[in-house]
């Protein structure tokens, strides 16, 4: 498996096909009995035990299902104190903190502690938790399992456009068939081996995400095939393909 710069990876299977056992290993937290882990040129999975603890704090951010949050320490601070462990001076780390729950929606409870905030925006804690250190990776374990589906894809979708914007690289692994759209990929795992693999592309007329083979409409231009959510998207960029082309 190869992750491109920006791209948000999906990764499904049934209980007990090696799921999180691959995440763990994306995130240099257990080493492959075979085969390598590659970070930007670096083979992470041959490194010294010692040399992991610091590329798993500034190259790699995790979000957990069950938020993993200090209970004694406010949202603020439970971001903050991940930016003052790679030795960001106290003022510095609570400013990007603030300023990263701020873009997640979340600048009225900064001083919250985590028993006061809904499950929604727990989650957006952790995501601000997993942003800090400006990592290459994002790696989330079943990141919408204890939200509402509305809420969840939400926070998802909100997790895509961050990570497009910054360039982040994203892996989720999830059961949740609803958060396909936001995903360049989908792969799906089982016995330990990918089995098929579900090509996505973007709407270009209203930026859904839809997997290719079940778009409602497609239509090729000089050489490119452009996926449709709906018919009536697909009428409106034959109206004026530049415009969203352009666009």
């Amino acid at each position: 498996m190869e992750l491109g710069l920006g791209e948000i990876v999906l990764i499904m299977g049934p209980s007990g096909s090696g799921k999180t056992t691959l995440l763990s290993m994306l995130g240099a937290l257990l080493k492959p009995t075979e085969g390598t882990i590659a970070l930007n040129g670096t083979t992470i999975s041959a490194l010294a035990e010692n040399r992991l603890p610091d590329i798993r704090l500034r190259q790699f951010g995790f979000v957990f299902q069950d938020f993993n949050l200090l209970s004694a320490l406010t949202a603020q601070e439970n971001v903050a104190i991940v930016a003052e462990l790679t030795g960001m001076r106290s003022r510095d780390a609570r400013k990007k903190a603030a300023a990263l729950l701020g873009e997640l929606g979340l600048d009225r409870r900064l001083n919250f502690l985590p028993e006061k905030l809904s499950g929604g925006e727990k989650q957006r804690v952790a995501i601000a938790r997993a942003l800090v250190n400006d990592p290459a990776l994002i790696l989330a374990d079943e990141p919408t399992a204890n939200l509402d589906s509305k809420i969840g894809h939400e926070i998802m979708r909100l997790l895509r456009k961050i990570a497009k914007e910054q360039g982040r690289s994203v892996v989720i692994v999830s059961h949740d068939q609803r958060i396909k759209d936001i995903a360049d990929r989908v792969l799906w795992l089982e016995d330990g081996q990918f089995k098929e693999m579900v090509a996505m592309a973007t709407d270009p007329v209203c930026g859904m995400t839809v997997e290719r083979e079940k778009a409602a409409a497609a239509v090729e231009l000089n050489g490119t095939t452009y996926y449709f959510c709906a018919r009536g998207c697909r009428d409106e960029f034959e109206q004026a393909p530049s415009q969203f082309l352009e666009a």
